[in-house]
């Protein structure tokens, strides 16, 4: 139901609107005429937010938008009030409707990805901020909750007031000051019922956990945010240890971390899988000291959840994104001269005089085609200047080839046997010798960068 302007006595002992519009404004995150799209539930906290927008960067360069999941009685009666409230301020409002929820997983993380996904694509489409309504008691209650759900450094370091497009103008400021506002300047608001079910664990934090904690201090809230800004300011001297040691590479040798000290070797492993799938990784600092004692000889994978590999290549620590591997490029008929694509290659043949470099042939040992394709297992050759004939499995390990590019690395052949493999080895018998009287040259280019 709406909630009516409150004054009641502990509100009316809170600031006035007016400090608070100028704390805000203080904040630099919004801005006279930038635009900025507010994320508007139709609560306390959205309600005030887009008054204070609207009243410092401006009406013309507000937007709210209200997702109605559709998952309560109330969902269209807060839609309505939302469609008032902006048409009082004068602000256009976007109304995104979303589908059923799935029918198994989180119910709050997927509303989350259908709310930022709808401002990300209306925020992008108009060079804006988004802007959400998060306050201090958020803050508090999402360090509590991850405190006890995600045992990590970064769970206490809470939210930021800018991340990206998104903005946090009202950070600074408690859910009784942002209903103060509100009743001050005469605004009414929806009340979620189900923020106060103690079904949800927020729910319980909200409703359980901080009351007991400010039974035990009365400044406890106060406190938790105090700790948070600590350890955000270590934070930020921690980060620079670690770009002096990683000095702006993806990937670190074993033996260098194993080096490192336990706890910057937590901070180096997570950093690096964090960058590696642009996202945050939970959990992979406490693996560090797994990761740490991988073997260094040929290429060892390790998956660790959160669709994130830990991939070590000839003692090379790097981490990857869990994908679905590509398809092995279909084999293809090289004309000789002649050019084909092949995967991500284009495979080159030209004629030219004889040249003893990697790729060059004998083209009197050829036939007047060649094939293209990727290695089997059991493939072998008899590499120049190597002596007998090798696998090319070992030829991979040899020369240090990934397993995961051994599919798509380009193997030529001639009437069944194989010539040249692209960046690993030229075969002796095709080699270009003093009697040749004409050679061809096998070059592979990626389409995006130069490859031999």
């Amino acid at each position: 139901m709406s909630q009516p302007p409150a004054s009641s006595a502990g509100e009316s002992a809170l600031e006035g609107s007016e400090p608070i519009l100028e704390r805000v404004r203080g904040s630099g995150l919004l801005v006279a005429g930038r635009p900025v799209l507010v994320l508007l539930s139709g609560g306390r906290d959205s309600v005030c937010l887009l008054e204070i927008a609207v009243r410092i960067a401006g009406p013309d360069a507000v937007r709210a938008l209200h997702v109605n999941y559709g998952l309560r009685e109330e969902s269209d009666a807060d839609e309505r009030h939302c469609i008032v409230l902006c048409e009082r301020l004068g602000v256009p409002i976007e109304i995104e409707r979303s589908s059923s929820p799935p029918a198994r997983g989180n119910v709050q993380a997927w509303a989350r990805g259908v709310r930022y996904g709808a401002a990300t694509r209306l925020a992008q489409h108009a060079g804006a901020d988004v802007a959400v309504g998060h306050t201090a008691t958020d803050q508090v209650e999402g360090v509590l909750y991850r405190l006890a759900s995600a045992p990590s450094r970064r769970a206490l370091l809470g939210m930021r007031e800018r991340n990206g497009i998104v903005v946090r103008p009202l950070l600074g400021l408690t859910r009784a000051q942002t209903g103060a506002y509100c009743s001050e300047r005469g605004l009414g608001w929806r009340e979620d019922a189900t923020n106060a079910e103690h079904r949800y664990a927020r729910g319980r934090v909200r409703g359980e956990l901080v009351p007991a904690l400010r039974a035990i201090h009365p400044a406890a809230e106060a406190n938790v945010l105090t700790l948070v800004e600590i350890l955000r300011d270590e934070a930020a001297v921690l980060d620079s240890l670690l770009d002096d040691v990683l000095q702006g590479r993806r990937e670190i040798e074993l033996p260098r971390l194993r080096e490192l000290p336990a706890a910057l070797r937590r901070l180096v492993v997570q950093r690096l899988a964090d960058l590696a799938v642009e996202r945050p990784a939970p959990g992979i600092a406490a693996r560090a000291d797994e990761l740490a004692a991988l073997g260094e000889r040929g290429t060892t994978s390790l998956d660790l959840g959160s669709g994130v590999r830990a991939v070590s290549e000839y003692g090379v620590l790097r981490f990857e994104l869990v994908t679905e591997p590509a398809p092995a490029p279909a084999e293809v008929r090289l004309a000789v001269p002649g050019t084909v694509g092949f995967g991500a290659y284009e495979i080159r043949c030209e004629v030219g005089p004889p040249e003893r470099r990697p790729g060059t042939l004998d083209r009197a040992e050829l036939g007047p085609e060649l094939l293209v394709r990727t290695w089997r297992r059991g493939d072998r050759m008899a590499p120049l200047g190597l002596g007998g004939t090798k696998s090319l499995q070992d030829l991979f390990t040899a020369r240090r080839v990934a397993r995961a590019r051994r599919a798509t690395v380009p193997v030529v052949e001639s009437g069944g046997e194989i010539v040249w493999v692209a960046g690993v080895a030229t075969s002796e018998r095709f080699k270009v010798t003093a009697t040749t009287r004409e050679a061809i040259c096998l070059t592979a280019t990626l389409r995006c960068e130069d490859s031999t």
